[in-house]
């Protein structure tokens, strides 16, 4: 097989930057080590920011987003028994919309189905080989064979547990990470949301969380011990202690019911640095994690395709290799700063169990009272969660979605520097 740019990883990340190239008229081929079905059936939250939305409808997947989705213009934070809403629209005319990533991830394999991207299902990516010379290959086993995928560009896009980050050389990485001593038990329940909008708790006894996926289904989540087993928690017991943690006026609008999934999620920071070596480019989770209470692990994974297909549409339409030679720096701004903000809520929100004292409680509760009586630090709070700018790494300048795309334009004549043969890459089979 003989693609421009091979993407290890079938989830978001892979996905829509296969669309973006495409958009951009580069080929690429995607192999996901999971069946579709899997895939699809993984429930990831759903919080999209101002740019995630823009970028989305840029690829023309803004329909059933923008039709099923809710848009939320604020927040609320609760905390010493009252709420306080931070009013996106207000501080910085923007919002964020609730669709779930596994509708995200529908709409993305429908797009890609309809302009013929080729997506290989059940191929595990075993090797990236050749990644510092100019003609790299992605080695995959399939149906108990071992093929070959030739290429320009390996983009990684295969997760904290791929093969792509486990290729960089040790002694050209540095990693940063951080293990939080929590996790959040987290239950799907066929009831009405609490509020039309997201609740984020602070209490004594821990964290709570009130989100949704539509309007009778809601997402719940309580702080718990980062070794918890959801089959020892029944459902009443999680309804007694989520109402333990919310405010009187969240548990008047409360309605329980059946948990029809449970689950523990366990929160860590964690950073790769750099995101590339040679013509290997990471994205997402493959480079960095966030813990979920700043909701940015989906959004940077579509900040960082952004970067990584502007710099790929510059090689193929100029030659020059400035963009992709400033990648790496240029989304690690962007993910140090979302690593920021998700640390800061995370500490500010959380009672630390093996650290937790009178000093540390009294500070996340001055926190949270600067918050609230500083229209200052509130419109901070609503710039980083609604996500911070793009800025393309060609130009400097925040990105304009609406004037990216062009349309898919042929291949015929495009490749790689140094790459040889002009003719347009063979796509794969089956």
């Amino acid at each position: 097989m003989r693609t421009q740019v091979a993407v290890i990883g079938g989830g978001p990340a892979g996905s829509l930057l296969s669309l973006l190239l495409h958009r951009a008229g580069i080929d690429s081929v995607v192999l996901e080590r999971r069946s579709r079905a899997y895939v699809l059936s993984r429930i990831r939250a759903g919080v999209l920011e101002h740019g995630t939305t823009d970028t989305l409808r840029s690829v023309r997947l803004g329909d059933r987003m923008d039709a099923e989705g809710f848009g939320h213009d604020g927040v609320n934070l609760a905390f010493g028994g009252r709420t306080l809403r931070i009013d996106f629209a207000d501080l910085v005319d923007k919002r964020v919309t609730i669709y779930g990533q596994t509708e995200v991830q529908h709409d993305l394999y429908d797009a890609m189905d309809d302009r013929g991207i080729t997506i290989v299902d059940e191929a595990e990516a075993t090797a990236v080989e050749d990644m510092t010379g100019e003609r790299p290959s992605v080695v995959f086993a399939r149906d108990g064979r071992t093929e070959r995928l030739e290429c320009d560009w390996v983009a990684g896009c295969d997760g904290q547990y791929g093969v792509s980050r486990q290729a960089l050389p040790d002694d050209l990485v540095a990693t940063f990470e951080r293990v939080y001593p929590f996790g959040w038990l987290g239950i799907l329940s066929e009831t009405p949301p609490i509020d039309d909008e997201l609740i984020y708790a602070h209490h004594p006894r821990g964290f709570a969380l009130c989100s949704m996926r539509h309007k009778m289904l809601s997402r719940y989540y309580i702080q718990c011990p980062a070794d918890a087993d959801p089959t020892d928690w029944s459902d009443d017991h999680f309804w007694d202690e989520l109402a333990t943690r919310l405010p009187d006026e969240a548990v008047a609008h409360l309605q329980t019911g059946p948990s029809i999934e449970k689950s523990v999620t366990p929160l860590r920071s964690f950073v790769a640095e750099p995101m590339r070596h040679g013509r290997l480019l990471l994205a997402g989770d493959a480079a960095h994690i966030v813990p979920p209470t700043g909701a940015k692990g989906l959004n940077l994974a579509v900040s960082d395709v952004v970067y990584l297909a502007s710099a790929l549409r510059e090689v193929y339409d100029s030659g020059s290799t400035d963009g992709v030679d400033a990648y790496s720096d240029h989304a690690l701004r962007r993910v140090w700063k979302a690593v920021r903000f998700s640390w800061w809520m995370t500490t500010m929100l959380h009672r630390f169990p093996d650290t937790d004292d009178a000093f540390d409680r009294r500070i996340a509760e001055a926190e949270l009272s600067y918050l609230e009586g500083s229209r200052a630090a509130q419109r901070s709070f609503a710039e980083n969660y609604t996500g911070l700018p793009y800025h393309l790494p060609s130009s400097g300048r925040c990105s304009d979605l609406r004037q990216a795309g062009h349309g898919a334009r042929s291949t015929a004549h495009r490749t790689a520097p140094g790459s040889g043969t002009g003719q347009r890459p063979v796509r794969p089979t089956g």
